[in-house]
């Protein structure tokens, strides 16, 4: 069974535009409040940065970025229907030339990606399930990406509460969000210390 609700882009220059998306058990649209508290807690790290939705889903946090002044942005998205919802939102805000849509298995995506050689920005929001039925799985791809990313990237997963934060590489250095049921977990790479919400100045409009 499916529920159909509206997703808007909060702040950028593509404040107040807004997505249909229908919520069921595979697609778990990021809440409003979590998309806010991550990119605030981002902040400057967004602008000029290649972005990578990955898990993506109806695409909106991929959006918000661009709408918050990402150079560009990458969408990985296995489901054919929703891949193709993405493009045709990108090129109904006027920013698909920024947006490239890869309809693509997330883990099978990570274990080929090269990365840039510039930091980048990379979002995980995997389908629940996903991070108890497959969490060997997910756990690997978030090593592959860590291992190849630049210096200075981030990397954020957004999980839910009983997620294994114990085995994710140097556990003690992720800086961890509780939002109700979800999590946000971040690490800027080479950087010891987790960026602190509001350090880089709110982003919001």
């Amino acid at each position: 069974m499916s529920t159909k609700t509206e997703l808007r882009i909060v702040a950028g220059a593509l404040r107040g535009r807004k997505i249909t998306a229908f919520v069921h058990e595979g697609l778990r649209p990021t809440p409003q409040m979590v998309r806010e508290a991550f990119f605030s807690i981002l902040g400057n790290a967004i602008p000029d940065r290649l972005f990578f939705d990955i898990f993506a889903g109806t695409g909106v946090v991929g959006l918000e970025a661009l709408s918050r002044g990402a150079s560009s942005a990458r969408f990985i998205e296995k489901d054919a229907k929703q891949a193709a919802d993405v493009q045709k939102h990108a090129e109904r805000f006027g920013v698909a030339a920024k947006a490239q849509v890869l309809k693509a298995d997330a883990y099978r995506w990570g274990e080929r990606w090269i990365a840039p050689a510039d930091p980048v920005n990379l979002f995980l929001s995997p389908p629940f399930p996903d991070l108890s039925e497959k969490a060997d799985e997910f756990l690997a791809l978030v090593g592959h990406l860590w291992e190849k990313a630049a210096n200075d990237s981030v990397l954020t997963i957004q999980a839910e509460v009983g997620f294994p934060i114990e085995r994710l590489p140097d556990p003690d250095k992720w800086d961890v969000r509780e939002y109700s049921r979800n999590l946000l977990l971040i690490r800027v790479k080479g950087d010891p210390a987790p960026p602190s919400e509001g350090e880089e100045g709110d982003a919001e409009e």
